[in-house]
């Protein structure tokens, strides 16, 4: 029986368009097409996720990937939160989810500064969430099993009582190795209509 409802937080609750954002403040594509391969394509960003280095650490990091691109990744990084905006219909959603009986959480891969940058705003829906742990401070990431471990351990949580949903598939494979229930996220309509296969039904 389903009582915990997970949800992730990039392309689930929030949008994230940094090649969308990068082009506003002016970058060029063809910068931006080595960049994204550089820093997104091949997981050096997931460091920043990871919390190991600090944000300079990683910042430095990301330079060396791309030293001729040094400004724009500057550029960028100081303007991360143009790239991260909330979707309408989340408070709602967490509203309703929690009127039906169930307790939400949220769990993401998400950096500290990024963190820092999009708190007030585009993470407001935390203070209508029963807890979140983000993947900076466990410095475990999705897919692995340690930071599914990290959310049950917090909230004294049992793994087949979770559904958790994520916009990834290889971050619903881990949910489920762990003992989850897991579902794609590809919208809300088809999330919505998901978790009633569950037997958890929302009303909007």
């Amino acid at each position: 029986m389903i009582k915990n409802i997970i949800l992730d937080v990039g392309r689930v609750l929030v949008a994230w368009q940094p090649k969308e954002t990068m082009r506003e403040l002016g970058i060029s594509q063809e910068t931006i097409a080595v960049l994204a391969e550089k820093l997104f394509d091949s997981g050096v960003w997931n460091e920043a996720d990871r919390g190991v280095l600090s944000d300079d650490e990683f910042l430095e990091l990301a330079i060396r990937q791309v030293p001729e691109y040094e400004a724009e990744v500057r550029l960028f990084w100081n303007n991360i939160e143009k790239a991260i905006w909330q979707f309408p219909y989340v408070k709602l959603w967490i509203r309703a989810m929690k009127k039906a009986g169930y307790k939400v959480y949220i769990l993401s891969n998400y950096g500290n500064w990024c963190y820092e940058k999009t708190k007030e705003i585009a993470l407001n829906f935390l203070e209508e969430a029963d807890g979140a742990v983000f993947s900076y401070e466990v410095k475990q990431i999705k897919p692995d099993a340690a930071i599914f471990q990290a959310i049950c351990d917090k909230y004294s949580l049992k793994a087949e009582e979770c559904v958790f949903l994520d916009d990834l598939p290889a971050n619903i494979e881990g949910a489920k190795k762990f003992g989850m229930q897991g579902i794609v996220f590809k919208g809300l309509q088809d999330a919505l209509e998901e978790l009633q296969k569950l037997d958890v039904k929302i009303a909007l």
